[in-house]
C-alpha cells in the first residue's frame, strides 16, 4: 500500500513538542542535560533524536546553487560561488568548487556518527515499545545508508564507519572499495525495510517505501559504466590509469548480473510502492492535460502529490527551500535569475507530435516556441511566455504580463527605436539579475497569480524520490538486463500518455537514446542529470558542451505602430540567433577527473589513509 511521506522543516519547537508527548516529560531532566543513557531510553527523547538526524538531508536539492547549474540543465548567473571551479574543471584538494551541505564530507560523516549513535543505542534496546523502537532503527538506518549514497555518488568509495568513534578510536582510516560501500548501503536498505514495512509512520518520516526506491537507484548506479572498471577504462585513460580503481568501481564480477539485481530492485519498489499520478494510460491525453499533469507533480497537488515517494516539505513560516522563486524567477519582478536553464535542455525538448525539435526546419526555427511538448511550457519561462501580473514599479510597462528576454523596436515620437526586455540583463530593472541564457525556471516555483511576492516563503516539496524515477530506473535495467525493449516501451508509455506524447516504437540502441531524453526531460532539476551524463559516461560531450544561449530580435512589421511592447507575430517579425555563454564568465571544459569529487585538502591531512581520487593527486 502506498505511503506517501513528507520530511518538514525541523526546529526546535518541532522536537520540543515530539518530546512533549512524553507523559513523564515534567520528569525528565532539562533537555540541555540529558545524559544519553536517559535519552535512549525515554521515548519521547529517542524520537526527538532521530528526527534530528533528518536534517542532514539540507534541503534536498532546493539551495539558491542547484546541482542543475554543474550539468547541461542550467548556468548559475551570479559570480563567485565555485560554480565555474567545477564545470572549468579547475577543482582540486585545496579548492574543490561549491560542494553542497547535502553531500559535503564533513557534514554527511557529521550527520553519519548521529545516525550511528541512534542505531547503537537502539540495537541495545533501551526502549520497552519495541514497536518504536524497531521504527526508529529502521529510520536510522535509511538514514545511514541515505548519507552513504550521497558520499559514494559524488566520491566514489569512501571510508564506513558503522560504530560511532570513541576518544579511543582509530581515526586514521582507508576509503572502502566501491563495491564494499554498495553492500553496505543495500544491507542497511534491506535492514530498514524489514523493520518499517507494515508500520504506520507519521507524515515527515521515511518508509519502507523509501528504503526500497533507495535501493533500487543505489543498484542503478552500481550496474553504470562508470562503475564498471573494465567499460569505465576503455572510455578513460585517466581511469584506466589510476592505481586504485576499486575505489571507482567494480574490478571483477558480471555487469550484466548487476543490471538484473537492478531491475530486480526496481520492480520490488514499483510493486510495493503501488501508486504513481496516472499510470496505467492507454493512451495520450491532450497536451492542455499533460502540461497540467506534469505541473501537478512537481507542485504536489490535484493529485500529482501521489507521485511522491518521499519529499521534502516545507512550511510557509520558516526553513530553507521555501525562495525558489526569488531565488531563480525574472529580474523583471525583482527575482534573482539564478538557475538558467540552456539552449542545451531547451533544444532537447521535442515537439508536440513526438518529432524532434530541429533548428535546420524552418517551421521549427522560425517559432521555436511553438508546438513543443508539454513539459516545456511547464518546465521553462521562454521570450513571450504568460507569467504572473507585473510588481507595481513595472506594471505599466508590460499590462500583458510576458516573460522579455529579448529586445524589440517600438515607436517613439513617430520614430522607431529599440529597446531591450524587462527580464534581460540590458532591462531597466535590476539587471545585474538578468538571465545569462535568455530563460528562467518555471519548475518548482509557484505559479498562483496572487503569489507576486517572490520573497514569500513557498512550500513546494522537493522530491527526494518518487515513483516515477522509480519506473525509469526499471526501465533503463530491463533494457541493460534483458534487452526487452517491449517491458521497457509499455512504461516508458504510460510516463508520455501522462504528459499528451504518443506511444514509442523504437527499439534497441534508438529506444535506449530515447529513454534518456525521456529521463532528462522528466527528472529535469531534480537532481539527477549530474549524476546520469557521468555514469553513463556521456558527460564529456554533455556537460563539457559549451553552455548554449538565445538572442532574440523583434522587429516592427511595416505600418505597425507599437507604442508599449507585447508578443505579438502579427506586429513584429522575429529572429532567433543560438550562442554561447560569454567564456570570460564561464569557459566549460571536461577533464575526467570530473567522474568525481576531489577529497580536500584537510580530509587527506587529518586521515592519512585516505587516497585521493584520479585526476586531483
Amino acid at each position: 500500500m502506498k505511503k506517501r511521506k513528507y520530511l518538514y522543516v525541523l526546529s526546535l519547537t518541532a522536537i520540543t513538542a515530539v518530546v512533549g508527548c512524553n507523559d513523564d516529560f515534567t520528569n525528565i531532566t532539562p533537555l540541555s542535560e540529558v545524559s544519553e543513557t536517559s535519552v535512549w531510553s525515554d521515548p519521547g527523547l529517542a524520537e526527538a533524536a532521530v528526527t534530528g538526524i533528518y536534517n542532514g538531508l539540507g534541503s534536498g536539492g532546493m539551495e539558491e546553487q542547484m546541482l542543475a547549474s554543474l550539468s547541461d540543465e542550467a548556468v548559475f548567473t551570479h559570480t563567485g560561488r565555485g560554480i565555474n571551479t567545477v564545470n572549468e574543471s579547475r577543482a582540486n584538494s585545496a579548492d574543490p568548487g561549491w560542494i553542497d551541505e547535502a553531500y559535503d564530507w564533513n557534514n554527511m560523516y557529521a550527520f553519519l556518527r548521529d545516525a550511528n549513535i541512534a542505531i547503537k543505542n537502539l540495537n541495545e534496546g533501551g526502549i520497552e515499545d519495541t514497536d518504536l523502537r524497531d521504527r526508529l532503527l529502521g529510520e536510522a538506518l535509511f538514514l545511514r545508508a541515505y548519507f552513504y549514497q550521497q558520499l559514494v555518488r559524488h566520491y566514489g568509495g569512501v571510508t564506513l564507519v558503522g560504530e560511532p568513534f570513541e576518544l579511543d578510536s582509530d581515526f586514521s582510516l582507508p576509503r572502502n572499495t566501491y563495491e564494499e560501500c554498495v553492500n553496505f548501503i543495500i544491507a542497511d536498505c534491506d535492514a530498514a525495510f524489514a523493520l518499517l514495512d507494515g508500520k504506520n509512520l507519521a507524515s515527515g518520516r521515511a518508509d519502507a517505501a523509501t528504503a526500497l526506491a533507495l535501493k533500487a537507484r543505489v543498484l542503478l548506479y552500481a550496474a553504470s559504466d562508470l562503475h564498471d572498471i573494465s567499460v569505465a577504462s576503455q572510455n578513460s585513460d585517466l581511469i584506466s590509469g589510476y592505481s586504485n580503481p576499486e575505489l571507482l568501481g567494480y574490478t571483477s564480477g558480471n555487469q550484466q548480473e548487476r543490471w538484473t539485481a537492478a531491475k530486480n530492485a526496481a520492480k520490488a519498489a514499483m510493486d510495493y510502492s503501488n501508486a504513481g499520478y496516472k499510470f496505467g494510460l492507454t493512451g495520450p491525453v491532450s497536451l492542455e492535460e499533460g502540461e497540467q499533469n506534469y505541473s501537478n507533480i512537481y507542485l504536489a497537488r490535484d493529485g500529482g502529490e501521489t507521485d511522491a515517494i518521499f519529499n521534502r516539505q516545507f512550511v510557509a513560516s520558516e526553513g530553507p527551500g521555501r525562495r525558489v522563486g526569488l531565488w531563480n524567477g525574472p529580474n523583471g519582478y525583482h527575482n534573482w535569475a539564478g538557475n538558467a536553464p540552456l539552449q542545451n535542455l531547451v533544444d532537447d525538448y521535442g515537439m508536440s507530435d513526438g518529432s524532434e525539435f530541429d533548428w535546420d526546419n524552418p517551421d521549427h526555427s522560425n517559432a521555436p516556441y511553438q508546438n513543443r511538448e508539454p513539459r516545456f511550457y511547464a518546465t521553462i519561462l521562454y521570450d513571450g511566455a504568460d507569467w504572473k501580473p507585473r510588481p507595481s514599479d513595472a506594471a505599466s510597462r508590460d499590462p500583458a504580463n510576458q516573460i522579455q528576454t529579448g529586445q524589440y523596436e517600438i515607436m517613439e515620437g513617430g520614430a522607431k527605436t529599440t529597446h531591450f526586455g524587462l527580464d534581460t540583463r540590458q532591462g531597466p530593472i535590476e539587471d545585474w539579475n538578468g538571465t545569462r541564457s535568455g530563460y528562467y525556471l518555471k519548475k518548482f516555483v509557484n505559479p498562483d497569480p496572487d503569489f507576486v511576492d517572490q520573497n514569500d516563503f513557498q512550500t513546494i516539496p522537493w522530491p527526494f524520490f518518487r515513483y516515477t524515477e522509480v519506473v525509469l530506473n526499471y526501465i533503463e535495467a530491463v533494457m541493460e538486463a534483458d534487452g526487452d525493449d517491449a517491458e521497457a516501451r509499455a512504461w516508458l508509455n504510460q510516463i508520455r500518455f501522462r504528459v499528451g506524447l504518443p506511444e514509442v516504437t523504437a527499439s534497441g540502441e534508438e529506444l535506449m537514446q530515447i529513454y534518456r531524453n525521456e529521463r532528462r526531460l522528466e527528472l529535469a532539476y531534480e537532481d539527477h542529470r549530474y549524476h546520469d551524463a557521468r555514469r553513463w559516461m556521456i558527460a564529456p560531450t554533455t556537460l563539457g558542451a559549451p553552455a548554449g544561449i538565445i538572442q532574440i530580435t523583434g522587429t516592427l512589421r511595416p505600418g505597425e505602430d507599437v507604442t508599449t511592447y507585447k508578443y505579438d507575430p502579427e506586429k513584429y517579425s522575429y529572429t532567433y540567433v543560438r550562442g554561447v555563454i560569454d567564456p570570460g564568465f564561464e569557459n566549460r571544459l571536461w577533464l575526467d577527473k570530473s567522474y568525481f569529487r576531489p577529497l580536500r585538502n584537510d580530509e587527506l591531512q587529518a586521515d592519512t589513509a585516505l587516497i585521493q581520487n584520479p585526476g586531483y593527486e
